[in-house]
């Protein structure tokens, strides 16, 4: 079975991907479009994405992707606590310290430490935090810094000056698994959460009340929803679909209906499934 994550290696969604398939070969992808695509293209069987963190909230790309990949299906949720560290290279003189490297999330999820310690240092977004924690490694000749995970620093070799340096305690990330097929994802050695479906949802032509028509299709079948995300459709100011996340079992009759109400209002909705979400160790 093949696996494809956001790489490179090292990264946090690898951590998560080598807990949720640790039997699977695991394919790094350079970004969230080169995952949902070799999922389509069949080079991969799923795919392991961030959805969204605690601190900085949804992973925008992912959900303009779900909504551009219509076979695209989402077989389980993973949620991992998320831990930052500031890091350098062995022979780092970290007085005299260039500019810090990482990923752009990582870098606002840290952003009060480093203003507060490290406010005069250049601060600088890279692709994701184990290829900043790659580049430091590279260049032993200077004084640059990473912030990045344990296991970026003990696969590059590096120091690390500063722990759990995260704004917020509470970090985590939410990680789904997605594939072409609608089956569900089954792990019995992770612990389970919950259930939960996921549903895209655009609206008709706007029209005075047409959101609030839409969430009374959940309301009165008192259908919980943990999650409502608007998204631009990307075709003009006002435009927008929505991301819903309904708890619980999909299958009666009641939850269906639900699907042919929205139809009926000209709501276009996609399924995305019904599944678990698992927890995860950091």
């Amino acid at each position: 079975m093949k696996i494809a994550y956001l790489g490179p290696q090292a990264s946090f969604t690898q951590l998560a991907a080598s807990q949720l398939f640790p039997k699977a070969e695991l394919l790094p992808q350079n970004n969230i479009l080169d995952c949902f695509s070799a999922v389509e293209c069949g080079e991969v069987d799923q795919a392991v994405v961030p959805l969204e963190n605690s601190i900085e909230g949804t992973v925008s790309m992912t959900l303009d992707y779900l909504y551009k990949t219509p076979d695209i299906r989402i077989e389980a949720e993973a949620v991992m606590p998320i831990a930052h560290h500031l890091m350098v290279h062995p022979d780092c003189n970290i007085e005299s310290l260039e500019k810090i490297y990482s990923h752009p999330q990582a870098l606002a999820q840290s952003f009060h430490f480093l203003d507060s310690g490290f406010k005069e240092i250049p601060k600088q977004e890279y692709s994701s935090t184990a290829a900043a924690a790659k580049h430091v490694s590279e260049n032993p000749d200077r004084n640059l810094a990473a912030v990045a995970n344990q296991f970026a620093a003990d696969l590059y070799g590096l120091k690390i000056i500063r722990r759990n340096i995260q704004d917020i305690e509470q970090n985590h990330t939410r990680f789904i698994i997605i594939s072409k097929r609608q089956n569900l994802y089954l792990n019995n050695e992770l612990e389970v959460s919950g259930e939960k479906s996921g549903l895209l949802i655009t609206l008709p032509e706007d029209h005075p009340g047409g959101l609030h028509q839409v969430l009374s299709v959940f309301a009165w079948r008192k259908m919980n929803l943990s999650k409502i995300e608007s998204r631009t459709l990307k075709t003009g100011l006002g435009n927008y679909f929505f991301f819903i996340n309904v708890t619980g079992t999909w299958e009666s009759a009641l939850h269906h209906n639900a699907l042919a109400e929205l139809a009926a209002l000209g709501a276009d909705t996609v399924f995305l499934g019904n599944y678990k979400e698992f927890l995860l160790k950091s």
